[in-house]
């Protein structure tokens, strides 16, 4: 036997024309293989991405529309009815007071949310402003800006919070605008690291040239450009501001009583955890999903706006 007769021996019989994993229709193969797992795995980042977005669309639907849906006083104390357990007259229960945790539960997401949104809107908004500026003219405005910004980073954020809110009292305007203050050192950063990239661009020194003004470059070429990375620290911002929210209001420096809040909701459980946990896990529970679903929100578009500059 020879050489040829012995590897036609130990050669895997394919039939003449099956496909083999070493030749082109087995890489072609392999390539299909490939190309469906990732596109399995968009698509369950895409579920996940639709799940996150319709739980935020549920809960701001619900915390706008309070007052039309069919809810018992949120403040109304049965104390005849306290610590019950979720039944047709109360859905999730009641707490120690004999308030209905549903209710409570929908109009303290209207506190929450209206913190959360209404602070991350206004620090990003004025730190954006001024991290553009900085980013854009450079020089003594960009040192004096990022000096000041440094300085409020210096402090930590939660005592910072706690004590500016003991100070001004408790109430949700102090609230949001206590919350929005730690925002803008941060949100200042993000927009000038984006506006330093973008001002070296190709269509800035058109603008330049064509005779724009600052303001009319800032407001048609910057700021479009720089709306990505902003929209994506917002969503974070919000989710994380929810979160320090429901810590101030556990600590007692938060929404003030009567309004409730997830985080007045979790407070006003925590002695009840041995006979009723649900009075404390149900609003922490709805305040995760939230959380969660804006991080999983923010993720995505974060890698989205990368796909599109690549």
């Amino acid at each position: 036997m020879d050489m040829h007769e012995a590897s036609a021996v130990f050669e895997p019989a394919t039939g003449g024309a099956g496909p083999s994993l070493t030749g082109a229709s087995g890489g072609v193969a392999l390539g299909a293989v490939r190309e469906r797992a990732v596109r399995f795995r968009l698509r369950g980042r895409d579920l996940i991405l639709w799940l996150a977005l319709g739980w935020l669309a549920l809960v701001c639907g619900l915390a706008v529309g309070a007052e039309l849906l069919p809810l018992a006083d949120q403040n109304h104390i049965s104390l005849l009815a306290r610590r019950a357990q979720p039944s047709p007259a109360h859905l999730l229960g009641t707490d120690a007071l004999g308030r209905d945790i549903l209710s409570r539960l929908i109009f303290g997401a209207r506190a929450s949310l209206t913190v959360g949104i209404g602070s991350t809107a206004l620090g990003v908004a004025v730190g954006a402003c001024l991290g553009m500026l900085a980013g854009y003219r450079r020089g003594w405005l960009e040192v004096a800006t990022i000096g000041a910004m440094d300085v409020l980073l210096a402090f930590p954020p939660l005592v910072l919070a706690l004590a500016i809110s003991a100070y001004l009292g408790r109430s949700v305007l102090n609230l949001t605008l206590t919350l929005a203050l730690l925002i803008v050192p941060s949100a200042a950063r993000v927009a000038r690291a984006a506006t330093l990239s973008i001002s070296q661009r190709d269509f800035v020194m058109a603008a330049h040239a064509a005779g724009a003004s600052h303001l009319r470059i800032l407001r048609r070429e910057v700021l479009p450009n720089a709306a990505a990375p902003l929209l994506v620290f917002f969503l974070l911002t919000v989710a994380v501001i929810i979160v320090v929210e429901g810590a101030l209001s556990f600590l007692g420096l938060g929404v003030p009583p009567p309004l409730p809040s997830w985080g007045t909701m979790i407070a006003d459980g925590k002695d009840s955890l041995d006979l009723a946990p649900h009075i404390a896990f149900i609003p922490a529970i709805v305040m995760f999903l939230t959380v969660l679903s804006l991080n999983l929100a923010g993720d995505r578009l974060q890698v989205l706006s990368g796909r599109r500059k690549a």
